[in-house]
C-alpha cells in the first residue's frame, strides 16, 4: 500500500466508525415502541457496507460499535431499577456477538472481495446474521434471544416467512433485504448499468413475496378471559406489596365473572400473580378458591413457590374449578440469569450490590400442558412464562407436547420490574411473530400489560394498554397443526452455520491464492514521498 492509499484509508475509518453507529441506531428504530421495521435491512446494509472489506480486526471493532449503539437503547430497560452498571454490561456482552459476525465478515469478505467473489461476500452477511443470533441466543448461560432481527418485523410483509422457516428464517430475510439494497447502491456508483435495478428489483421481491405465504385462522374457538391485575407501584418494590397484587387479580377476576360469556372456558392471569405461595399459604389459597368459585371456570395462575428448600420456583398453576385446590404445575424452564438466580453471585456482587436483588429460583425439567374442558371438546393450554417466549426450542417442544390436541400458547408476563419502557412492547412483538411460527393463536397477559390476544397470523385484539387494571375476554381459534417451522427445527440454523463455514474457508483459499498471485508479480516502484 503506497503512503496515499495509507493515508486515505485513515481518512476513512473515522467515516466508517460513524456509519456503524448509524447501522446500530437504525436496528434500534426497528424495534416497539418506534417500530420503524423497514430500517431493520438498512441498519444491516450499513454494516456490511463497513465490515465487508475491512478485515478481522478491524471489522470486529466495527461490528462492536454497531452493536453498543444498538443494544444499548434497545435493552435500556433493563437498568431502569437496578442501574447502570447491569444494562451496560448486559449491552456490552450482546455488542460482542455482533463485533464477532463484523470480524467474520471483514476477514473472509476481504479475501473473497480481492478474488472477485463478491456475491459470495455479500452471502457472509445474511447468513452471519442468523449464526450471530443463534450463538447469542445460546450462550452463556443459556443465552439471551432478545432483540433479533425477526422480533422487529411483527408489522412487516416479512413476518409470513415464521410460519416456514421461523424467527431464523425472518432474520435471514430481513439481512438478504439489507444486502440487495446495499448491491443496489453500489451498482448505482459503481457498478454496471443493469446492476442497481436488479438488485433493487430483487429486494422487492424477497421484501413483498412473502405476503402470499397463506397463513392460517381457521379451527374452532373457545371463549378465553385474561385478568390484567395492576401492580400498586411500578419497580422492584412491587414485590413487598404480594398481597395487594394478589387481591388485585381476584377483583379482576370476580368483575370478569359479571361480564363473561356463559361458554367462559378458562382464565388466565399472569406471571407473579401470586407471589405469596398459595401452595403453603392459607390466606392466599383461599383468596385463589374465592376467584374459582367467582367465574366458575378453570384459571391459570401465575404464582411463586416456596420450593425446594432455600430456594424457589417460578410456577404456572393449573386449577380446574372451584373446589380443585391442588392445581397442576409448570416450573419455568429457563430462569433468567441475572434475574431470578445470579450464577458466582459472590463474583458479580463485586461489581454491583444489584447481585442480591436477584432470587434463587431452580429450573423445572418438564414441558407444561394443561388440559382444559371445553364445550367443544378438551383443548391444551401451553404455559409459557416470560422471557421463555424469546427462545426457539422451548416454544417449539411446547407446541409439540401438545401432539395432535387443539391448543393455545398462553404468555404469562410480569412488566412492572422495567416501568414505562419499550420491554412490554418489545416482548409482545415476539409473542406475534409465535404466533405465526407456530400456527397458534396466544393470549399474552401481563400484571401491568400490555396484554392482549394474538391471532394465528399475527393480528391482535383486546390490547390493553400499560399499569392499568383490565379484563378481556376473546375467542382464540385453537389449532393443532405442525407448521413448515416446527418440522425443521433447528436446521435453518444449521444451515446457515454450514453455509457460513464454507464461505470462511473459501475467503482462506482465495486469500492465498491472491497473495500467491502478488508475490509472483514483478517488483512494481512504490511511492515513497
Amino acid at each position: 500500500m503506497t503512503y496515499r492509499e495509507r493515508v486515505h484509508h485513515a481518512l476513512r475509518f473515522p467515516s466508517r466508525l460513524l456509519t456503524a453507529v448509524a447501522a446500530g441506531l437504525c436496528l434500534w428504530l426497528a424495534f416497539p415502541t418506534h417500530d420503524l421495521w423497514w430500517l431493520a435491512p438498512v441498519g444491516v446494509a450499513l454494516l456490511g457496507a463497513v465490515t465487508l472489506r475491512a478485515g478481522g480486526p478491524q471489522g470486529f471493532l466495527l461490528g462492536l460499535v454497531a452493536g453498543v449503539a444498538f443494544f444499548v437503547p434497545t435493552l435500556s430497560w433493563s437498568g431502569v431499577y437496578v442501574g447502570e452498571v447491569p444494562w451496560f454490561a448486559l449491552a456490552g456482552l450482546e455488542a460482542l456477538y455482533v463485533g464477532l459476525q463484523g470480524a467474520v465478515t471483514g476477514f473472509a469478505g476481504r479475501r473473497l472481495a480481492a478474488a472477485g467473489h463478491l456475491r459470495a461476500a455479500y452471502a457472509l452477511v445474511p447468513v452471519g446474521w442468523v449464526v450471530q443470533e443463534w450463538a447469542r441466543s445460546t450462550t452463556p448461560y443459556g443465552g439471551f434471544p432478545w432483540a433479533r432481527l425477526a422480533f422487529s418485523q411483527a408489522d412487516s410483509p416479512l413476518l409470513p416467512v415464521a410460519r416456514w422457516l421461523g424467527a431464523p428464517g425472518v432474520t435471514f430475510a430481513v439481512a438478504l433485504v439489507g444486502m440487495l439494497l446495499l448491491g443496489a447502491v453500489v451498482g448505482l456508483a459503481h457498478g454496471p448499468r443493469l446492476l442497481a435495478p436488479v438488485a433493487l428489483l430483487l429486494a422487492a421481491a424477497v421484501l413483498l413475496a412473502p405476503l402470499a405465504i397463506h397463513l392460517p385462522t381457521d379451527g374452532r374457538t373457545e371463549a378465553v378471559g385474561f385478568v390484567q391485575g395492576d401492580v400498586p407501584k411500578a419497580g422492584l418494590d412491587f414485590n413487598s406489596q404480594r398481597r395487594a397484587v394478589l387481591d388485585n387479580h381476584v377483583a379482576g377476576t370476580e368483575r370478569l365473572a359479571e361480564t363473561a360469556p356463559d361458554d367462559l372456558t378458562l382464565v388466565v392471569w399472569p406471571e407473579n400473580a401470586s407471589d405469596i405461595d398459595p401452595l403453603r399459604n392459607i390466606d392466599a389459597a383461599e383468596q385463589v378458591r374465592r376467584a374459582l368459585e367467582a367465574v366458575g371456570t378453570p384459571i391459570v395462575v401465575g404464582a411463586v413457590l416456596a420450593e425446594p428448600v432455600g430456594a424457589n420456583s417460578n410456577v404456572s398453576l393449573f386449577y380446574t374449578g372451584p373446589g380443585d385446590m391442588d392445581p397442576q404445575r409448570y416450573t419455568k424452564l429457563h430462569p433468567v440469569p441475572f434475574a431470578e438466580y445470579i450464577p458466582h453471585r459472590e463474583f458479580f456482587r463485586m461489581f454491583s450490590s444489584a447481585a442480591d436483588l436477584a432470587g434463587n429460583f431452580v429450573a423445572g425439567t418438564t414441558i407444561g400442558v394443561f388440559r382444559v374442558p371445553a364445550p367443544g371438546g378438551e383443548y391444551a393450554a401451553l404455559p409459557t412464562i416470560c422471557f421463555e417466549v424469546a427462545y426457539d426450542g422451548l416454544m417449539r417442544d411446547s407446541v409439540a407436547a401438545a401432539g395432535s390436541t387443539d391448543s393455545l400458547i398462553m404468555v404469562q408476563t410480569n412488566n412492572a420490574t422495567f416501568g414505562y419502557t419499550a420491554e412490554s412492547e418489545q416482548q409482545f412483538a415476539i409473542s406475534r411473530l409465535r404466533a405465526v411460527e407456530h400456527g397458534r393463536s396466544v393470549v399474552h397477559v401481563s400484571t401491568v400489560g400490555v396484554s392482549g390476544f394474538v391471532a394465528p397470523d399475527g393480528t391482535v385484539t383486546q390490547k390493553t394498554g400499560l399499569f392499568t387494571a383490565d379484563q378481556r375476554v376473546g375467542r382464540p381459534v385453537l389449532r393443532s397443526e405442525r407448521t413448515p417451522s416446527d418440522r425443521l427445527g433447528e436446521s435453518p440454523q444449521v444451515l446457515a452455520g454450514a453455509v457460513l463455514l464454507l464461505l470462511v474457508l473459501a475467503g482462506v483459499r482465495d486469500g492465498r491464492r491472491v497473495r500467491v498471485a502478488r508475490e509472483l508479480r514483478p517488483t512494481e516502484d512504490h511511492d515513497v514521498a
